[in-house]
């Protein structure tokens, strides 16, 4: 029988992908990993929005609205102006493309390793006669 290893290089695939990221993608992760602010970020993606806007379809007080935006400014997600009393935030597009690279390199390993375990598979049912 012909011996498949589905992931032979597991630990130092995962190691090798871990140390070429910016270590802000943990930030850009926990960004993105509330609801709200990603109900903010969708909301942005249609064009710029006072602060105000922002808050009132979340029905939270505007002190915890300004957490959330601070936390999305912070990982560079939405940039922030202020014109006299009125703050208006822009979502900045480019700043999703650390995720997105991580996201595809990912996919790509995961791909590889289920198109090994159906090579594994195909070729256990050949020697089964299935």
């Amino acid at each position: 029988m012909t011996k498949f290893f589905l992931a032979p290089d597991v630990n130092f695939e995962i190691l090798s992908n871990m140390a070429k990221h910016d270590p802000d993608l943990s930030l850009l992760f926990h960004a993105l990993s509330d609801p709200t602010r990603r109900a903010m970020l969708t909301r942005l993606a249609s064009g710029p929005a006072r602060v105000t806007d922002l808050a009132e379809p979340t029905g939270l007080k505007l002190p915890t609205v300004m957490r959330h935006l601070s936390v999305l400014e912070e990982a560079g997600f939405i940039t922030t102006a202020k014109d006299g009393r009125i703050r208006t935030c822009a979502i900045v597009p480019e700043a999703m493309e650390p995720v997105r690279t991580w996201i595809d390199e990912q996919r790509a390993i995961w791909e590889a390793r289920l198109d090994r375990l159906d090579a594994f598979v195909m070729n256990v049912m050949k020697e089964n006669g299935e």
